[in-house]
């Protein structure tokens, strides 16, 4: 499929998702979602990781208000409902690791569509911004689920009422994000982080996602159950078997992803 709104590659099993209208920050329109949703089924048919990042000198900035209507005339609820959900649930259920490369301001919207993915890198210039509250609403598209888990509920009131910008060193500190990267190493470490993932097991990546999610709504019995269940599936992967060659042969493994 043609993409206008985002560009889609895969190499090395790396697939790299950039959100492509830099004119007006990757603001997200109807167009660019449905896109990235469609790349989002093309890209875990193929690829070992996925990664989404920006073009230009922003990652999101968020829902594009001058998208087909006056902000008075948009249809919020039917657009989070018929839009955002199918998207974000799609990035959150990849059965492959995801990967946001912030590469630069990641606001509203654009910084739910970051926090979706399971691991954050962003270059230290970055800034998250729960912008909502400037114009009269409330942080949406997962935000008010991923905030408290991911920094604790004092912080994500703080930040969802005050509406201020936190720096990718913030981030990093609050626990919002996994690291922060010096501008200049950006690109080629979130590259490597990335080829990482991609020569990895993905059947044990597959089965962490599962048991650290499952763990906030599990007790103790429930998640050890859970762990032993899929201890036991990844027990019986290649991958499995070749980790341990490797390790007794003193070796880096090679792994199939199954």
């Amino acid at each position: 499929m043609q993409y206008e709104t985002i560009r889609l590659s895969l190499r090395g099993g790396v697939a790299v998702l950039k959100l492509n209208r830099p004119e007006v920050m990757n603001a997200l329109n109807s167009q660019m979602r449905a896109e990235i949703l469609h790349a989002l089924r093309e890209a875990h048919d193929e690829a070992r990781v996925l990664v989404i990042t920006g073009q230009g000198r922003a990652f999101c900035s968020g829902q594009d208000l001058g998208d087909g209507a006056t902000a008075a005339d948009l249809d919020l609820e039917r657009t989070l409902r018929d839009e955002y959900e199918p998207l974000l649930k799609a990035i959150y259920d990849c059965p492959i690791p995801t990967i946001a490369a912030v590469n630069g301001a990641a606001a509203g919207a654009g910084a739910s569509l970051a926090l979706a993915c399971d691991v954050v890198i962003a270059t230290e210039s970055a800034v998250f911004t729960q912008a909502f509250a400037r114009i009269g609403l409330i942080p949406d598209a997962g935000s008010t689920y991923w905030l408290p888990r991911q920094v604790g509920f004092a912080k994500a009131m703080g930040a969802a009422l005050f509406a201020e910008p936190i720096t990718a060193s913030q981030a990093e500190d609050w626990g919002m994000i996994w690291e922060a990267v010096p501008d200049d190493d950006f690109a080629t470490h979130w590259a490597g982080r990335a080829a990482k993932l991609a020569a990895g097991p993905t059947a044990a990546y597959r089965a962490i996602k599962k048991a650290l999610r499952a763990s906030f709504a599990n007790d103790l019995q429930a998640q050890l159950e859970l762990e032993a269940q899929l201890q036991g599936d990844c027990g019986k992967t290649r991958d499995f078997r070749e980790g341990v060659l490797a390790f007794l042969e003193k070796r880096p493994a090679h792994f199939e992803g199954r």
